[in-house]
């Protein structure tokens, strides 16, 4: 039986503002045994989906006794490494109040680039090199969370993803949990967020006429219905770690279905 009734695919985007319609940003969801559907914004002027009119969404749709997992795809945490030339604590929870205190990309009016070049923020306190990368990025060949401004980079994203994860832990507390950051084994009832790579599952899930965008959306929540189904997704939420690597992806996280 399927752990959760519903599986949302975020494909992100770290363009412009907090309040910019993004084409890049989109959302696609599913429910066992039904196809994914694109999830468009609520009526407004805009006519796509802002980060903060998406995490405004994702607290009320995860505040429903629905249990629902969603795969976000850029970085929830930072290196090891970054955690120790800044001296703070390898405690997630701490990682996103001083993060956002430095990087505070969910506030309005606010690009990326305006905290990297200083205009606002204070971000040059928290920076991190591009050689840094995590033991889930080492395995996947991924990019780090702090090589910008190249094709195929999650640094953007996940600089302006980051505080919106907070908020929603802040609005929701227990009832909603942070994989693998709140525990490795899920909680009965209880909604998921991941962090999730598209890469590793695009060739299976086809879809034809849709940018990039879309179709990175719809197979994440394609991949996480069918892997609750079929029994992957449990094979997924324990990864084959040793106990050295799992203390340390519990700081900085790891990607759903990475073995």
């Amino acid at each position: 039986m399927p752990a959760f009734q519903r599986y949302i695919g975020v494909d992100y985007s770290g363009a412009e503002t907090a309040e910019s319609s993004l084409k890049g940003l989109r959302v696609y969801q599913a429910a066992p045994g039904a196809p994914a559907v694109e999830v468009a914004p609520p009526p407004s002027p805009r006519k796509y989906w802002t980060r903060r009119g998406l995490a405004q969404w994702l607290a009320d749709t995860l505040a429903e006794d629905i249990p629902t997992l969603v795969g976000i795809d850029h970085g929830f945490s930072f290196p090891l490494r970054y955690f120790e030339v800044h001296h703070l604590l390898p405690d997630w929870p701490a990682f996103l109040d001083d993060f956002q205190a430095h990087w505070p990309t969910d506030e309005p009016h606010t690009y990326v680039d305006f905290v990297r070049d200083g205009v606002c923020g204070r971000g040059a306190e928290r920076t991190g090199s591009s050689r840094w990368r995590r033991i889930c990025e080492q395995r996947c060949r991924a990019k780090s969370v702090f090589h910008f401004d190249v094709q195929g980079s999650v640094a953007k994203s996940t600089h302006a993803g980051i505080p919106w994860l907070r908020l929603l832990r802040g609005r929701l507390g227990p009832k909603l949990r942070f994989w693998p950051f709140d525990g490795w084994e899920l909680r009965p009832g209880c909604s998921v967020v991941a962090e999730v790579y598209p890469s590793l599952w695009r060739q299976a899930y086809p879809l034809e006429g849709a940018t990039g965008d879309q179709r990175d959306a719809y197979v994440v929540a394609s991949w996480l219905r069918d892997a609750d189904a079929d029994g992957r997704l449990a094979l997924a939420l324990a990864p084959q770690l040793t106990d050295f690597e799992r203390a340390v992806a519990g700081v900085e996280g790891w990607i759903l279905g990475l073995w």
